[in-house]
């Protein structure tokens, strides 16, 4: 997806949500399971990728007039082994067949030396075929370079997250006064532009988003942390929203979990409705 089609989606949906999926199988339905199980035939086994992919298929149904994006998290497949990142494949699929207008972030933060990164691009942007992957930038030039070279493809770079640690080090001053994530974000616009490259940007740094825009007012920044982790959407707008809108905001527990009874997607539906009006609202006082 390119970056005018985007944009032209965000205004044409009046949302710049995108809804993370994290099927955390303690926190799936029970009646999920009960519906798994019940389907099978005399010699079909239960397994947890049964109800991650009935789990994750309803909550995208449910959501998909309401945002923009999905973001599937790796580490929530990967930890079912096979099973689990065949969940990953056919949701991927599903999203693609489905909604083929969404962009599909994988969330997986992936980095290393240049040869190990081709090869976490090649399994990406062509096995699997997502349209964006979040990237640590910590090893530099080489593990981020092999991620740009795919046209309609996204790299979608930490810069300053919405966790407790974060200030362990993308604070960190120089001597001249320049924080890490600043030098990240100056940095890695030498690699990759508007077109292929966006920044992580928690919601939860708050007024922050205006030393954000000052280094980059023109890429779009993913945002997590709006909903559960206590971010604040109005803020969010206030110091982060560019000309284009520039902004991905993303939940994931907010709509997913919102409920645990066989009511589960209309509640996330409601959910995802509830934050693409107030995504509508600020798109309006911004003009766009």
């Amino acid at each position: 997806m390119t970056r005018t089609e985007l944009i032209e989606q965000i205004k044409e949906k009046r949302s710049f949500l995108c809804v993370g999926l994290d099927p955390d199988i303690k926190k799936i339905p029970q009646c999920i399971i009960n519906d798994c199980k019940a389907e099978l035939g005399d010699d079909e086994e239960y397994d947890d990728s049964l109800a991650i992919m009935a789990f994750n298929q309803a909550i995208i149904d449910a959501t998909a007039p309401y945002c923009v994006a999905y973001k599937p998290n790796l580490a929530f497949y990967e930890a079912f082994g096979l099973k689990g990142m065949e969940s990953f494949v056919k949701t991927v699929q599903y999203i693609k067949e489905h909604y083929p207008h969404h962009l599909i972030i994988a969330d997986a933060k992936r980095g290393d030396i240049g040869n190990t990164s081709q090869m976490y691009a090649r399994t990406f942007f062509e096995e699997y075929d997502v349209d964006a992957l979040t990237v640590a930038p910590y090893m530099g030039e080489d593990s981020i370079t092999p991620f740009l070279q795919y046209d309609g493809k996204w790299v979608i770079v930490l810069a300053l997250t919405s966790n407790k640690g974060s200030h362990d080090f993308q604070l960190m001053e120089d001597k001249n006064g320049e924080r890490l994530f600043e030098k990240v974000l100056k940095t890695c616009q030498q690699w990759g532009t508007e077109e292929n490259m966006m920044f992580v940007v928690g919601a939860t740094q708050g007024k922050m988003f205006e030393d954000i825009r000052r280094v980059a007012p023109h890429h779009f920044l993913l945002v997590p942390g709006v909903g559960a982790q206590g971010g604040s959407l109005q803020e969010v707008c206030r110091y982060g929203m560019n000309k284009d809108c520039g902004l991905l905001v993303n939940s994931s527990r907010g709509i997913i979990y919102a409920s645990n009874e066989d009511n589960y997607a209309e509640v996330a539906g409601e959910k995802a409705h509830e934050l693409q009006q107030e995504m509508a609202t600020e798109l309006e006082k911004a003009g766009l």
